[in-house]
């Protein structure tokens, strides 16, 4: 877009400014409106939004445009200046695309132009008075004057739109006017004369914009925006429209298309452009148009095939002689196409395919460019891969500044559950195979050439390429003939190391940014190796301190992770920086690392050693008297030391034998480096430091392995000076020292081997080298070994762990445990346990012990211990048995209780024994002694039975008793019992000896505990006495004894038992011995009286005398608690009977409402004596149903008769001692159709 009319207004004095300022609004509206405007689209390489925004271009109102074609625009035969047809244009003949192509439609030519003008306003007439009329002479001229300056306001957007509508531009006018302005009635007339005069459009082609806010004129600059967004993209859809057009008249054109060959390169041949060079240029020329529109998959598509086309050309040398300008021109062109593509993918996250294009596209010209002569051995190749992977580092770097998310390449989860889904069911439908398939092929990996990686690694990768294009340049520098060409005049002129250093640290930048924090991630390890690149680079420019400070924080790294192969160039490179600074100390340290690390294979082994020497020799310390520490600590040592100990532990006092080797590298050279001794320190600081001085005793030239004997190492009382030894300390290459002794410790500790210390003497330098003593170069493990003999030479395997140390322990304590008792124990008893303790050591101990109560597995289970006068559930501590001298023991005896139910019950017992000194009990004990300490651990594990088997037969009767009235004053008495529908019941209890011990009951009493619901009437436990138990129970022996209990209520719910039955007994043993009284507790079982609805209870007396009367009764209860009973009465009579009945034959009982009873009574007359049944009676109730039409039907239901005598219903609960849950055996109940009515016995 072009906005012409918002000049800036010429500088002025501040003073003059600032009055303007505030005076002219038009020049605030102005400024703001520039403001306004150029903050919309910025031109930037990543532009992935569509908004409806413009670029715009401030421009002067009289802007010329550049001519579309020179001479007539009607002549066919005249094209644009820039096209391969005109013979000024610089692609004539036969170029394909100018950058300037690119700048025109741009910067030189919009597709909208908007121009602000100022529409004219006449000065303001103020009368003298309110009561004069209008001047109509003043309007006259108003209104003559309004009309010219409209008039050439008009004729100048006219000229405008003439120029605009030759390249069919949207012209829009924006007429700035005063807020008075906006409310003049002549406004609107004065808007319709400019737009006729001018020719505007109708639509979008008149604004009026007054000076207003910050916010609406940004509201403004927005609507206008809009309103010119669909014109812009018309305007490029006809430029793509007529490229297609003429496209495809080309395409139809071809086969008519004379090519006359001609030779490759002759002079003043003229080579038009090819018909593949059209179609490059068409589709190049339609995916910019469509860019420019937003259209992204157009424009993509488009490029797609102009790079096609591009590519074919590129492979046939008469289209494209290589190495022309036509040729160069074109290779830049596909690389701009390369990166359009790339970036049009990653605009729509495809990130995989966007790589893949740029991949091949670097693969496919480095292919073409074998053939032109420039391919990997050439400069130019490598500064042109550079280049595109630099393209591509900036192009993801701008993206990820704003919307690109780059993606994670961790591995995908494997689908369990839909592999297993589909291996249940192989012939399941085919819609799940694909699924599985791709997830399987996502667990295998990655192509790296479609995993697109963050900026940083195209960096580096550019950086590498430009090292190599250095190492290309420096390599033709040397040849002869190339010095006056004019590529290498160029590279000549280009700081490679400058380049190298830029993409490196970008790279590094973006490494420390993308490098997830956790680590040992290899990325952490890449950005150390860029830094260390970064160093080299430093190097090679000569800037020797800044590459050290890179060397010094990679090799700390390096060193902490033992990259030794990584290492070893560092530190070459460091040694050579440090030698041009003059840094002896920093060179001897470094040189000696070196040496652990080896020398390079091209490299003589006694090359370091040489240096080393060379500078000891040719310099001096800055302080002579301290010498020079060179710790090794993190570093790969220069020899390979073990120490191994002969045994794992020895007693206190007892000698620990050791070894120490000492092995020199094989590939680095170190017998002419003078060590003067070797220092041994051990871990214990009362053993003294052993030394070894160097001699000058040949060594055994048929053997590697030197052995020297230490000897005792003693402790050292400062006054001896421990003896001098001596050895050869001049090492060759994979030679061994090996020190042997022994040493011994008078307190318990753990002796191992310190420090081994290496010094180095030569001129004024004294070097001390701290090794230690277990230390491995390139971090091999090997195992043990012990030296067993010389000749023959011969090593035993030491395969153990911690083998480089030895423990020393104190001797153990002989502390006897003994434990005794009588399993299995009983529930509900204290079952004593007998712990004995003997000293059977020459020591004299203070004996201790620890109890704990393991928890059990067994529900509601509570168990305790008891010893002395401590009682716990768990743990018991710090129980002393005293000081027990040699041969004494100590007797303790722990109770184990138990309840709940049976199981295993675990007691861990740990005795600690401690050196105590009986003699002088106020001497402190030293540490060791207070060390000193034994500890015996032993788990009892107590099976645990019951002693007693418990089960409970319950029976319940009706109650006959005649139930009071809801209104009788006897229920409100406060004694009132009401057994109602409940009852009674009769609880029978069974005790079976069930232990493997035999039992002696002592007592057993039933403990009352009436409640609301429950008392107990009568027990058959009080009428015995304690003399009455039987004195001895066996194994399956029983004892029953019963209760009857009154129940009232007619809840539903269980009614709790009215006590509890408490069983004292105890064990007796195999020898005769009774044990300690336990008490068993048992509860009575809840009691569930059963309920009837109607019901008949038939009572008569068991025994009649012969022609003697008989009462018979019979009770009708409705204990239904909502519905009433009609019920009727019928006495059946059998010649067969026994007796006459006096009384009642047949008739209907009054209603029975629920909670109602109602009696009959008979006389009965035996005539016969013996067992004599009674009359069969039957009570009909005669209910009335309701059916689903609502009339309802009668129907009659026999009422069950019970015969009180034989009223028992059973329902049978064993109990478990000290439980809550209960089994119950199946009820048997009785029937509610069976009616059992008992005999007579009739006596004469």
């Amino acid at each position: 877009m072009f906005v012409a009319g918002l000049d800036a207004p010429p500088p002025q004095s501040p003073n003059l400014a600032d009055a303007t300022k505030y005076q002219d609004p038009f020049a605030l509206l102005t400024a703001r409106l520039r403001d306004a405007l150029l903050s919309q689209r910025k031109v930037s390489i990543w532009q992935p939004d569509k908004t409806k925004s413009f670029q715009v271009l401030l421009v002067d109102k009289d802007i010329r445009f550049p001519p579309r074609k020179i001479g007539l625009p009607d002549d066919s035969q005249h094209h644009s200046p820039l096209s391969p047809l005109t013979p000024s244009s610089p692609l004539y003949p036969d170029g394909l695309i100018a950058p300037i192509w690119i700048r025109k439609h741009t910067t030189l030519v919009p597709s909208v132009f908007v121009l602000f003008l100022r529409l004219f306003e006449f000065p303001l007439h103020n009368p003298r008075s309110p009561l004069d009329g209008p001047d109509l002479d003043r309007e006259k001229d108003r209104e003559q004057e309004e009309r010219k300056r409209d008039g050439e306001l008009a004729s100048y957007v006219a000229s405008r739109k003439k120029s605009t509508n030759e390249r069919n531009m949207k012209l829009t006018v924006v007429l700035m006017a005063s807020r008075r302005m906006l409310d003049d009635p002549a406004l609107d007339a004065r808007l319709t004369f400019i737009r006729k005069q001018s020719g505007l459009d109708a639509r979008a082609a008149l604004f009026v914009l007054s000076p207003v806010s910050s916010s609406e004129l940004g509201d403004f600059v927005q609507s206008l925006q809009q309103a010119l967004y669909e014109p812009a993209v018309e305007y490029y859809t006809s430029h793509s429209k007529r490229v297609r057009r003429k496209r495809n008249r080309h395409t139809q054109a071809v086969s008519s298309y004379s090519n006359p060959l001609s030779p490759v390169g002759h002079a003043g041949t003229i080579r038009p452009l090819r018909p593949e060079g059209w179609t490059v240029r068409y589709e190049y020329k339609m995916a910019c148009f469509a860019e420019f529109r937003g259209e992204d998959e157009v424009a993509l598509k488009h490029y797609q095939d102009a790079y096609e086309v591009l590519a074919v050309m590129f492979g046939s040398i008469s289209i494209l002689p290589p190495r022309t300008k036509r040729w160069a021109e074109a290779k830049v062109l596909a690389d701009c196409i390369n990166i359009k593509i790339t970036k049009l993918y990653l605009y729509n996250n495809e990130h995989s395919l966007a790589l893949s294009h740029h991949t091949t596209h670097i693969r496919k010209f480095g292919d073409l460019s074998r053939g032109w002569g420039i391919g990997e051995e050439t400069f130019e190749y490598w500064s042109w891969v550079a280049r595109q992977y630099r393209i591509l580092a900036e192009l993801l770097e701008q993206g990820t500044h704003t919307t690109l998310s780059l993606p994670s390449h961790r591995p995908a989860a494997y689908n369990t559950t839909l592999y297993s889904s589909t291996a249940q069911n192989p012939s399941g439908s085919r819609g799940s195979t694909p699924a599985l398939e791709t997830d399987a092929l996502r667990s295998l990996g990655l192509n790296p050439s479609h995993a697109l990686q963050h900026p940083g690694f195209y960096y580096y990768m550019a950086a590498r390429c430009t090292e190599m294009r250095r190492e290309r340049f420096l390599i033709t520098f040397d040849v002869d003939g190339m010095s006056n060409s004019p590529g290498f005049a160029n590279e000549k002129k280009v700081d490679h190391l400058v380049i190298i250093l830029e993409l490196y640290t970008k790279s590094y930048e973006l490494f420390k940014k993308y490098t997830p924090s956790s680590p040992g991630q290899s990325q952490a390890r890449l950005t150390l190796w860029i830094a260390y690149r970064i160093g080299q680079t430093y190097f090679d420019s000569g800037k020797f301190d800044m590459a050290i400070r890179f060397f010094e924080r990679i090799a700390k790294t390096y060193r902490r992770e033992n990259w030794d192969p990584m290492l070893r160039p560092l530190l070459t490179t460091w040694y050579a920086c440090v030698q041009q600074l003059g840094d002896v100390e920093l060179s001897i340290r470094l040189l000696i690392e070196m040496l652990g690390h080896g020398v390079e294979e091209a490299d003589e082994p006694g090359t370091l050693q040489e240096d080393l020497l060379a500078v000891l020799k040719s310099t001096v310390p800055s302080s002579p008297d301290e010498p020079l520490i060179v710790d090794l600590t993190g570093t790969q040592p220069i020899f390979d030391s073990n120490v191994v100990f002969w045994t794992p532990e020895v007693k206190v006092g007892q000698a620990a034998a050791f070894q120490v080797s000492i092995t020199a590298p094989s590939d680095v050279a170190i017998s002419d480096l003078p060590f003067i001794s070797l220092s041994i320190r051990f871990s214990d600081d009362t053993l003294p430091v052993v030394v070894l001085r160097h001699s000058d005793t040949e060594a055994d030239e048929s053997s590697k392995v030197t052995h020297v004997h230490l000897g005792h190492v003693t402790k050292t009382d400062g006054v001896g000076v421990p003896p001098t030894l001596k050895t050869n300390l001049r090492w060759k290459q994979d030679s061994t020292l090996i020190l042997s002794g022994t040493f011994s410790s008078e307190v318990p500790t753990t002796l191992k081997i310190e420090e081994l210390l290496l010094t180095l003497v030569e001129g004024s330098w004294n070097i001390q080298i701290p090794m230690d003593p277990c230390s491995y170069r390139h971090m091999t493990l090997p195992t043990s070994k012990w030296l067993a003999s010389l000749k023959p030479l011969k090593f035993i395997d030491v395969k153990r762990d911690n083998s480089s140390s030895v423990i020393v322990r104190h001797r153990p304590h002989n502390v006897l445990l003994s434990l005794t008792h009588h399993a299995p124990a009983c529930i509900d008893e204290v079952y004593p346990i007998v712990i004995e303790v003997t000293n059977a050591d020459n020591r004299e101990l203070e004996v201790t012990m620890d109890i704990l109560l393991q928890p059990t597995e067994v529900d509601d289970a509570v168990n305790s211990i008891t010893l002395d006068d401590e009682r716990s559930s768990g743990l018991i501590k710090g129980i002393s048995f005293g000081v027990l001298v040699p041969g004494v023991s100590s007797i303790k005896t722990l109770n184990l209780s138990n309840t709940g139910g049976a199981g295993d019950r675990m007691i861990d017992i740990s005795i600690q024994s401690r050196v105590t000194s009986r003699h002088n009990s106020n001497e402190n004990l030293s540490k060791s002694e207070m060390e000193d300490v034994s500890e015996i651990l032993q788990t009892l594990t107590v099976p645990t039975v019951k002693a007693l088997n418990v089960a409970y037969d319950v029976t319940y009767r009706r109650p006959l008793v005649e139930r009071l009235g809801l209104a009788d004053l006897g229920r409100f008495e406060e004694n009132f019992w009401d057994e109602g529908e409940a009852g009674e019941a009769l609880v029978t209890l069974r005790l079976e000896c069930a232990g493997p011990w035999a039992l002696e009951l002592q007592k057993v009493e039933l403990e009352r505990q009436n409640n609301d619901t429950a008392k107990v009437l009568e027990a058959s436990t009080d009428m015995y006495d304690e003399e009455d138990f039987s004195t001895e129970y066996v194994p399956g022996d029983e004892f029953s004894g019963s209760c009857r209990i009154s129940l009232q209520g007619d809840e539903q719910q269980a009614i709790p038992g009215p006590g509890t039955y408490l069983v004292q007994w105890r064990r007796i043993h195999n020898d005769g011995t009774r044990g300690s009284t336990s008490t068993s507790v048992f509860p009575l079982p809840p009691l569930r009286p059963p309920t009837d609805g109607l019901i008949g209870l038939l009572q008569i007396s068991p025994v009649a005398r012969l022609h003697e009367g008989l009462p018979l009764i019979l009770t009708i209860r409705n204990n239904h608690p909502t519905r009433s009973a009609s019920c009727t009465v019928h006495v059946e009579p059998d010649p067969s009977d026994g007796f006459v009945v006096a009384g009642l034959r047949s008739g209907r009982l009054p209603i029975l409402l629920p909670g109602a009873e109602e009696k009959i009574l008979w006389n009965l007359i035996p005539v016969e004596c013996g067992y004599v049944k009674l009359p069969k009676i039957k009570v009909v109730d005669h209910r009335k149903l309701t059916t689903n039409m609502g009339e309802g039907e009668v129907e009659d239901q026999a009422v069950k008769i019970v015969d009180v005598r034989l009223d028992r219903r059973k329902e049978s609960v064993i109990a478990e001692s000290n439980e809550t849950e209960e089994a119950t055996i199946p009820t048997n109940l009785e029937s509610d159709s069976e009616e059992v009515w008992g005999a007579v016995l009739v006596l004469p």
